[in-house]
């Protein structure tokens, strides 16, 4: 077997790609237009710092597959950058999009930049120079381009590319769905910030539900009393944490880039948080053990074992020392290929990234079609849901003779906000993916994982899509 290390970012993914397309039988003029990346942009930013000094800083934008617009896709700010990342994280949410029924082309974005060594002036001229540019080549717009955050940005630098964006656009009036991850005064959507970690949630969960699977485990179904350990405490990791810590799980270890932590009796995330935000670190969190390096707390024994980082986490190197039952993909890329099947044969359940970590782009997509029609979810519907479940309540007292209190009646008649309807919508799209999943192992009598299911669940549906667009057979 191949040694992780051989092969780039893209062609881990493109490997996995074609394990897939050869159980199909599309065409394979149409298989390759799938697999390959349709345009790249390399940009050159010239940056005066703070300092008066001039720096060039290297950009990229990639977009992937124009079978649906617009595309769409993360941008991420950090030293790893470079142009084979961002053509194989594109793919990856070409992917994505088509297994949560997403209507996007995948896409994305990034800048060869350490951001904590930038102040936020230095950073804002950054963003929106890269915006400027994007702009110049038409690889940004509602309809177009629509990038989101990643890691190392967040709501501030959408916020920065939506006004440059308005500024170059002469009041476009769909100006604000030109990019999602907005702080909400600017154009966001209530539970954004928390959705991709909350995704991550709603497919372990499922993945948990399932009996027949759980048994081979020999685990019980559900996620009370199951150990987990969190690689990576950024937006995705704490969010994953924090909501299984709620639902009855056991935190066992966490990493960060700084070291990692571990207490087989668990770990209270919001302390755990806390001494952080105090020492600047979580080594030497009372109770708990350190370890030596961030990577060690992948190797730790755990029911439930979260990469929420960077890709390649696990290899050849380290894949027989994950003691981890279920290994759920948080980040883009955690394991290689020949890592992901090492672990397979041992029994590992391993949740995919191509549907795990889909939670972003499903809210994005909530947040783009809450821009277009300039009206907030629930708006129209709250306060006449309230008004008809108070009438329930009142027909239920009328004919029981029980009267309700001031609180119940408030709490049962509560109309969906907008963030309701938003968690509502990611459940319901974790769960009917996670059984598209299950369906398509079974069509091939469970021989395949479910990285290959995830695969062939893309590649049917963009097949379909160019089919109907007539242009393959």
């Amino acid at each position: 077997m191949a040694d992780s290390q051989e092969y780039t970012f893209s062609e881990e993914v493109i490997r996995a790609f074609d394990r897939a397309a050869a159980l199909t039988d599309h065409h394979p003029t149409l298989l390759s237009q799938i697999r390959e990346c349709a345009s790249v942009y390399h940009i050159a930013l010239p940056l005066k710092r703070d300092s008066g000094k001039i720096e060039v800083i290297h950009a990229w934008r990639a977009e992937h597959s124009h079978h649906r617009l617009p595309t769409k896709g993360g941008i991420r700010y950090s030293l790893l950058v470079e142009e084979d990342e961002v053509r194989a994280l594109a793919a990856l949410m070409t992917f994505k999009c088509a297994i949560v029924d997403v209507p996007f082309g995948g896409a994305k974005g990034g800048i060869r930049i350490d951001s904590r060594k930038y102040s936020t002036g230095e950073l804002e001229r950054i963003t929106r120079r890269y915006t400027f540019e994007l702009k110049k080549k038409n690889f940004i717009g509602p309809g177009v381009d629509v990038p989101a955050p990643d890691y190392g940005t967040g709501a501030r630098e959408m916020a920065w590319i939506a006004d440059t964006y308005m500024g170059l656009t002469n009041g476009e009036v769909d100006y604000l769905a030109c990019v999602t991850g907005k702080p909400v005064a600017q154009g966001g959507i209530r539970g954004r910030t928390e959705a991709t970690g909350r995704g991550v949630y709603f497919g372990i969960r499922e993945a948990c539900a399932v009996a027949e699977d759980m048994k081979k485990l020999k685990l019980e179904p559900g996620i009370a009393g199951k150990t987990a350990v969190i690689q990576g405490l950024g937006n995705v990791g704490y969010h994953t944490a924090k909501f299984l810590q709620e639902d009855g799980a056991v935190l066992v270890g966490l990493a960060e880039y700084e070291g990692a932590i571990a207490n087989p009796e668990g770990l209270d995330l919001e302390k755990v948080v806390a001494h952080r935000r105090e020492t600047g670190s979580i080594l030497d969190f009372p109770g708990a053990e350190n370890l030596a390096k961030s990577a060690d707390a992948l190797e730790l024994e755990c029911d439930i074992l979260v990469p929420a980082a960077l890709e390649r986490q696990i290899t050849l190197a380290n894949a027989d020392r994950v003691r981890a039952k279920i290994i759920a993909e948080a980040a883009n890329g955690p394991l290689t290929l020949a890592a992901n099947d090492v672990l397979r044969k041992r029994g590992v359940l391993i949740l995919p990234d191509t549907y795990l970590n889909s939670g972003g782009v499903t809210v994005s997509y909530f947040e783009w079609a809450k821009n277009l029609s300039h009206l907030r979810f629930g708006r129209l519907q709250k306060r006449f849901e309230e008004q008809a479940n108070r009438r329930i309540l009142g027909a239920v007292e009328t004919l029981t003779g029980k009267s309700f209190s001031a609180e119940d009646i408030t709490e049962f008649s509560r109309g969906a906000s907008e963030k309701d309807l938003v968690i509502s919508g990611l459940e319901e799209t974790m769960s009917s993916a996670y059984q598209q999943l299950l369906e398509v192992r079974q069509r091939f009598g469970g021989r395949i994982d479910l990285r290959t299911a995830a695969f062939i669940c893309a590649i049917d549906k963009i097949a379909t899509t160019y089919g109907d667009l007539g242009i393959f057979p």
